[in-house]
């Protein structure tokens, strides 16, 4: 398998780099499809459905998390598994269960062999798991409502989480204390930059993004901008449940760029009606960088994988911000076939010419090179 966007492993040959450019992002076609990598939805009792087969349609991945390598995948789900993928072999190596706490924001540590994930049920506890031989490392307690968005740390053992209950968690792998609160007057997501340095703080109810320095996060917010750093640290992606995804200026906040083309995942399905006040629905996974930044893929409601290159931002160095300026707006270099339902994960791989997604079953996506090197 080809790397993307970095250089060749050790073994020069069997691996080669490709750069990424709108023709080659074109040419993703699913390359092995997981019919069974969700559990299906049994029935109550004999002769009768449950509640959720009769109204909600199939069970879905929720979340998918790769390993700093990209050798490895693993998927979280609503039948309260994660499954760990061989990204290599394409195969699936093994399917854990946590039937009793639920699991969702599955997010590998700086070790193939562990991560740390949300319960959905019972508590609001953060487990830290090794998929190795199917044991809880640590627990972090302190939520006190569900956790909805989980990071760790790009450089070292921390990590952060964010609740219902409005508040932001710093922790450490190696202890189960916190290590940093803050109190927000709305649920929050969080991300970190790729130094590790800075962290941002979305609070949906009010429509305001916080960038905090990680060494003093107790004090003022640096700057209001972005969630989802891009690797070479320039720009900052707003992911949002509607029509339109954002991408801001990391350094001085200007608006640069607004996604469009695909499917909001604000609804579940394409047939319901939008409320009035905007809601989170079945967004958070679905839209990310690939590594050199160059492209943003998303998923969409009616299951395509859109694809915008985002090579070309505008520049406003040195310029104040112009709240009245239109940002430059993208719509998709590919809008590629992809799932039967909502498309509500998707990410690439960090190191491999690779994509997964997911809905209600997990899909790899390889490039379809056949005749380009003839």
């Amino acid at each position: 398998m080809a790397t993307a966007g970095t250089s060749s492993g050790a073994n020069a040959q069997t691996t080669s780099t490709l750069n990424l450019n709108n023709t080659f992002m074109g040419k993703f076609k699913p390359a092995k499809i997981f019919k069974t990598a969700v559990e299906p939805v049994s029935p109550a009792s004999p002769g009768g459905m449950s509640h959720r087969a009769m109204h909600q349609g199939p069970r879905h991945i929720t979340g998918l998390t790769f390993d700093d390598r990209g050798d490895f995948v693993v998927t979280a789900a609503e039948d309260e598994t994660f499954r760990l993928y061989s990204c290599k072999s394409g195969k699936h190596i093994k399917t854990l269960h946590s039937k009793k706490y639920g699991v969702d924001l599955p997010r590998f540590t700086h070790k193939n062999t562990a991560i740390v994930y949300a319960s959905t049920k019972e508590d609001d506890t953060i487990r830290y798991h090794s998929l190795h031989d199917n044991k809880y490392l640590q627990y972090f307690k302190g939520h006190k409502a569900r956790v909805i968005t989980l990071e760790v740390s790009p450089i070292n053992d921390g990590f952060m989480s964010g609740s219902v209950d409005r508040t932001v968690r710093l922790w450490d792998l190696r202890t189960p204390n916190c290590r940093g609160l803050l109190h927000l007057p709305s649920s929050p997501l969080v991300a970190y930059d790729s130094s590790g340095l800075v962290f941002a703080v979305a609070i949906n109810n009010f429509s305001r993004i916080l960038l905090y320095d990680m060494n003093n996060f107790d004090k003022e917010p640096i700057y209001m901008t972005s969630l989802s750093f891009s690797s070479n640290g320039k720009y900052l992606l707003v992911g949002t449940s509607g029509n339109a995804h954002y991408i801001l200026d990391a350094f001085e906040g200007h608006l640069l760029a607004k996604l469009e083309g695909h499917v909001g995942l604000e609804r579940t399905r394409l047939e319901a009606n939008l409320s009035l006040n905007p809601a989170k629905g079945i967004s958070g996974e679905e839209v990310s960088w690939t590594p050199d930044s160059k492209f943003v893929v998303g998923g969409s409601l009616d299951g395509k994988i859109c694809i915008w290159d985002v090579q070309n931002l505008p520049v406003y160095t040195d310029e104040p911000i112009d709240l009245s300026r239109a940002p430059k707006i993208l719509t998709p270099i590919s809008a590629l076939d992809g799932h039967p339902g909502p498309t509500r994960c998707v990410k690439f791989n960090p190191r491999f010419a690779m994509m997964a997604t997911a809905g209600a079953e997990l899909a790899f996506w390889l490039p379809d090179l056949v005749g380009d090197w003839l």
